[in-house]
């Protein structure tokens, strides 16, 4: 394929898992959104995110949730709000189903 990337490119791409500490809701977002805050750990601290996952998650599920995301995007504004990584979900249509390790793991331990 044309499009296939270099291992290189692969290992910029920095996937760390964290556990959210709070979830808001985000009434400025265009379509239904939380805000929420993770923590990936001592290395990386606390960032936070939006995330239009409201379909499939209520704000009580999610805290203590362990997730994945990208941490070395730039930040992006979103409406009012910076966001600082990208969770990383599958997407059905308007429903997105998050990532996360099916055990226990130390925040901010790099996924590869």
């Amino acid at each position: 394929m044309a499009d296939d990337l270099s291992w290189s490119e692969f290992e910029r791409v920095e996937m760390r898992v964290g556990t959210i500490i709070t979830v808001s809701d985000f009434p400025e977002a265009r379509k239904p959104a939380f805000q929420l805050q993770i923590d990936f750990g001592d290395e990386i601290g606390i960032r936070k995110t939006s995330a239009q996952i409201t379909k499939r998650y209520e704000r009580t599920d999610l805290v203590g949730k362990q997730v994945i995301a990208v941490v070395n995007f730039p930040k992006k504004q979103i409406a009012n709000f910076m966001s600082e990584c990208l969770l990383l979900g599958t997407v059905d249509g308007s429903e997105v189903t998050l990532l996360n390790p099916d055990m226990p793991v130390k925040n901010g331990l790099r996924v590869g």
